[in-house]
């Protein structure tokens, strides 16, 4: 396992909507798995730049700004905040978390469309809208409702049904009515928007796809390519808004007959992730280290060297397969276009979806006081939506936690740094010959790790989860082999080389845990006096596997660290269902 050649990775997480902090299954589809890629990357010795914003504008946010009784710059100052907190709780190590309202993404924005028109993929054109009298203001495609054209679904929404998955226009709709105020008093009238001409990218986006088919995850290319296959449409990129991204000319004055229009959130949201690089170059402390965006999004300024890695659920791969590639291909400017796209099922609740309304589903807010940060990343990565929707059930978490955490790993770090504070005075000791057991685990190490870092590498994150948990398994096994508590009675010696052998093996289960529980593996770590510059994966050649098992110097000070987890029992299932939601 010699340490890879050291890489430039970018890595981006679809940003959260800035309307309500963030339910388990978004993070779960994007941010966490992104974390956790980030952080093992990092741990290999890899450049990694993580990259992550609140996405701003919209409808959404001019509606629950209202609600709040806010103005809505107010309510997602007071929101971003929010979800950065939350995001922390979490321990998301994101380098930059940043807004898409701030000004560089303003102006990176107006510069594409500019640049996009230029190049003739942005055209002008009347088009007709759903204007909601009752509202007084035009509604978003997902703000209109009615009966689906297509398979007489009645709950269809302006811009897809979701019974039957085919893309909508809102005047298509039968008996269409506002989703804000459910009024039918509603009128078709013309309006002039810009129009990005998807369709004039398809060719080369089909070519760009099927570049991807061997190294992006079944369900990515299939979204991608069921939208190609079913035709691209040419999609407006404004709205009749107030809040967002004014709509410019050349010279920077608002666009003639654009007054009241800013741009659409799916076109300025992606755009997004260059304005927060921007804007965490744009830091004292980043300046002060010579960082530079530039090296991560231009190509002509050295980004052809990095790997852009990007995290979602599988609603946001169109737009990130296609419209936003559109964007980047269609200004004919050298942009870095995605290397890996990394899309997710759902998490649901119980097999159902999330719900604030009825009380289904934990949030981020509600979930840090349930249980420490540890347990959810840990149960939500080791049960990750990658070919399936998962459904999230109280009774799994605490199988999960229980068996994995709390008896597997807890188990085997109090077991043997307990003991060895009990009879080796809380030192490392030497002493003791080769056994059958130390070649077991030897073997076992030299072949399960090089596997644990390619599923990292190829962002397989539960055979990455089920990798660790039987490393953190071969552990126990390999105590039960070398049972250092028995050979004590007889041969001291030989004992002191199943718990020299054991505390190694903690100090390596420390350093695995640590893109996964980043709180656990610090204690474990703490408590064998690791220094922070040992604490990555630089393990060197699989084939001296033997030098990890005795890598601590003898005699160092070890301690036997807190509980790590504490068991989850069943009155704590009955209370979170009963104020969360469980089975129905």
């Amino acid at each position: 396992m010699s340490t890879p050649k050291s890489e430039r990775i970018l890595v981006t997480s679809a940003l959260p909507y800035i309307n309500g902090v963030k339910h388990m299954g978004n993070l779960a589809g994007s941010m966490l798995p992104a974390d956790v890629y980030s952080r093992a990357m990092r741990l290999m010795g890899h450049e990694v730049l993580y990259i992550c914003a609140t996405d701003e504008h919209g409808t959404p946010a001019e509606l629950a700004a209202a609600e709040a009784g806010l103005s809505v710059s107010d309510y997602c100052d007071k929101m971003h905040t929010a979800q950065a907190e939350a995001g922390a709780n979490f321990k998301l190590s994101y380098d930059y978390f940043g807004r898409s309202s701030s000004e560089a993404t303003r102006r990176l924005t107006q510069d594409f469309a500019l640049a996009l028109e230029a190049n003739g993929f942005l055209e002008e054109r009347t088009s007709k809208q759903v204007y909601s009298v009752a509202d007084g203001r035009y509604l978003p495609d997902r703000y209109v409702e009615g009966t689906c054209p297509n398979c007489a679904f009645e709950g269809a929404r302006g811009d897809q049904c979701d019974n039957c998955g085919k893309l909508l226009d809102p005047v298509d709709l039968i008996n269409p009515y506002s989703a804000v105020s459910g009024s039918h008093e509603v009128e078709i009238r013309d309006t002039n928007h810009l129009y990005l001409k998807q369709s004039d990218m398809s060719n080369k986006l089909r070519a760009w796809v099927e570049t991807h088919r061997a190294d992006w995850p079944t369900l990515t290319t299939s979204i991608a390519m069921k939208w190609l296959d079913e035709g691209l449409r040419d999609r407006a990129i404004t709205r009749d808004l107030d809040w967002g991204i004014p709509v410019v000319d050349a010279d920077g004055n608002v666009r003639e007959g654009f007054d009241g229009k800013v741009f659409y959130v799916w076109f300025d949201a992606p755009i997004a992730y260059i304005g927060a690089t921007q804007d965490w170059a744009a830091q004292d402390h980043v300046k002060a280290t010579g960082g530079a965006w530039e090296k991560f999004w231009r190509t002509d300024k050295g980004a052809d060297s990095t790997r852009y890695v990007q995290f979602m659920g599988k609603d946001n791969v169109a737009f990130h397969t296609l419209s936003f590639p559109t964007t980047i291909m269609g200004s004919g400017q050298p942009w870095k276009l995605v290397d890996e796209l990394k899309a997710f099922n759902w998490v649901t609740w119980y097999g159902g979806k999330f719900s604030t309304s009825q009380k289904r589903g934990v949030f981020m807010d509600q979930a840090i006081d349930i249980a420490p940060s540890d347990y959810w990343r840990w149960h939500l990565m080791a049960n990750a939506p990658e070919s399936s929707d998962a459904a999230f059930t109280w009774e799994d978490f605490q199988a999960s936690i229980n068996s994995d955490l709390a008896n597997v790993l807890g188990n085997f770090v109090n077991r043997i740094t307990s003991y060895c504070v009990k009879k080796f005075d809380g030192k490392v000791p030497a002493g003791g010959a080769i056994t059958d057991a130390e070649k077991w685990i030897e073997n076992e190490l030299a072949e399960r790790l090089p596997r644990l870092i390619s599923f990292y590498e190829t962002r397989e994150f539960r055979k990455a989860m089920a990798e660790t948990r039987a490393i953190w398994a071969a552990g126990n096994e390999y105590l039960t082999q070398a049972a250092p508590w028995t050979h004590y009675k007889t041969d001291v010696d030989q004992a002191a080389m199943g718990v020299r052998v054991g505390l190694n093996l903690v100090a390596l289960f420390g350093i695995l845990a640590q893109p996964i529980t980043p709180d656990a593996a610090e204690k474990i770590l703490d408590a064998m006096n690791i220094p922070e510059g040992n604490r990555s994966w630089k393990f060197g050649d699989v084939s001296n596997v033997a030098a990890l098992l005795d890598a601590l110097p003898h005699g160092l000070e070890i301690s036997a660290p807190p509980v790590l987890f504490t068991k989850i029992e069943a009155e704590d299932i009955e209370a979170w269902t009963e104020k969360f939601g469980g089975a129905v």
